[in-house]
């Protein structure tokens, strides 16, 4: 049985299933746990007023206690198998055990506000949760290299804070997500295709429970990567056709880490099994085609593809983000992808996404700010060089869904040799 009780009842013993807000505010990386010693109680009575505890698999309160709490001040909440059916039922019926439990789990916490912020606002918020993100999931490749099993659970609360990121303001996350170094490309990769999922599913308009799963899937999308010998993994070249072999094989060897660990659903196992498949038949490592591939591999497919190609590699720097949306546009048309996820991706992160260079009308060079409202193809962007001068400009904002000024079209920004373009939609 869940039961949310105040911190002050916790004892040593008691199985704690939620730990309310983001994991960012609270010393307890791993939000599911039993409580083994005095300090960890101690922790959980500084950080927070209550949590959910697990009766079925820890101590339950004494009844006294809980007699006197609960007439004093009304704090103890009782989620019984009754309850848990109905909130299930609310959801139109037919919710597995398993969600059901997760419903519970998230009504007898308060949601973090997300109110829609500006870009800026969100950027140093979003900063802190993927520096936290490079940590655990540096943590999460080296346990799979030392043949440890993966518990999916470790993942949800960063799952949930990319989440609120991306309700916040998609673009900021996704965005910094992409700025990864070659070097730890492996761990980024993962949570930048979190994000991008998330991001999507929200487009798709699927619902809470689907969008979580698709963030899951998002990061754990790629660890059998870890299992890959470094020199392949790692080779600052182009693959030799027996190395690309090698690298075919990450997926059935996520697939089974996942299989042999807990905590993960049938969404991120597809995923990780097949999100290099492709519609026209072409992909692996099954061969599936057309709607012989799920919808959430399909995704993943899209979005795992995008942050490759954008995204500095041991052998390449990455391509410009509005001149890779062009190029997968052809991708899609060739069958890589299926047209109507690969529409509705673009629609998430713009045509012209956050970082792109773009030109102006008015003969002005500008790196996209931020997706504006009224229209994909007027975004917010930042004015800072005139082609007709071939000079620089004081830096200026400029809104063009309020501009008589238009984007006539994309550029490269190593043929200008600019190479300080992400520092100027970082900075107000």
């Amino acid at each position: 049985m869940l039961r949310k009780i105040p911190t002050h009842q916790l004892r040593i013993g008691m199985h704690v299933h939620e730990v309310p807000g983001s994991w960012l505010s609270h010393p307890f990386w791993r939000a599911s746990f039993r409580l083994s010693d005095d300090k960890q109680v101690a922790q959980l009575r500084a950080a927070v007023s209550y949590v959910v505890i697990d009766t079925a698999k820890g101590l339950d309160v004494a009844e006294a206690e809980v007699e006197a709490a609960t007439e004093a001040q009304g704090e103890t909440t009782f989620l019984d198998d009754v309850e848990v059916n109905e909130v299930a039922g609310e959801l139109g019926g037919g919710a597995s055990e398993s969600l059901a439990t997760d419903v519970v789990a998230h009504t007898a916490r308060p949601l973090p506000p997300t109110q829609p912020v500006t870009l800026q606002d969100e950027v140093q918020r979003a900063s802190r949760i993927v520096a936290q993100s490079r940590t655990a999931m540096q943590s999460m490749f080296q346990d799979v290299r030392l043949g440890k099993a993966v518990d999916a659970e470790h993942c949800l609360p960063l799952v949930d804070d990319i989440t609120q990121s991306v309700s916040r303001n998609p673009g900021a996350i996704v965005s910094l997500a992409r700025l990864k170094t070659s070097d730890d490309y492996t761990y980024m990769h993962s949570v930048a295709v979190c994000a991008l999922m998330v991001s999507l599913a929200r487009q798709l308009k699927l619902s809470e429970a689907d969008t979580r799963e698709a963030g899951l899937a998002g990061l754990v999308h790629d660890l059998g990567k870890a299992l890959m010998p470094p020199e392949v993994l790692n080779k600052p070249g182009a693959l030799t056709r027996e190395e690309f072999a090698v690298m075919k094989g990450h997926p059935e060897a996520g697939h089974r880490m996942l299989v042999e660990g807990r905590g993960v659903g049938p969404v991120p196992l597809d995923v990780c099994l097949h999100h290099h498949e492709k519609v026209n038949g072409k992909g692996y490592p099954h061969g599936l085609a057309g709607d012989d591939i799920s919808l959430f591999a399909r995704m993943g497919a899209v979005c795992d593809v995008y942050d490759a190609i954008t995204s500095n590699r041991p052998y390449k720097a990455g391509w410009d983000p509005a001149d890779s949306v062009q190029k997968m546009a052809q991708w899609a048309k060739d069958g890589h992808f299926d047209e109507r996820i690969f529409q509705a991706f673009v629609k998430s992160i713009g045509i012209y996404p956050t970082g792109s260079l773009v030109k102006l009308k008015s003969g002005r060079l500008a790196v996209v700010v931020e997706q504006g409202d009224s229209s994909l193809l007027k975004p917010l962007v930042k004015v800072f060089y005139s082609t007709k001068a071939s000079e620089p400009l004081v830096p200026q904002l400029l809104d063009l869904s309020q501009s008589s000024d238009d984007i006539v079209g994309r550029e490269q920004p190593a043929a200008w040799g600019f190479k300080n373009l992400d520092e100027l939609w970082l900075k107000a």
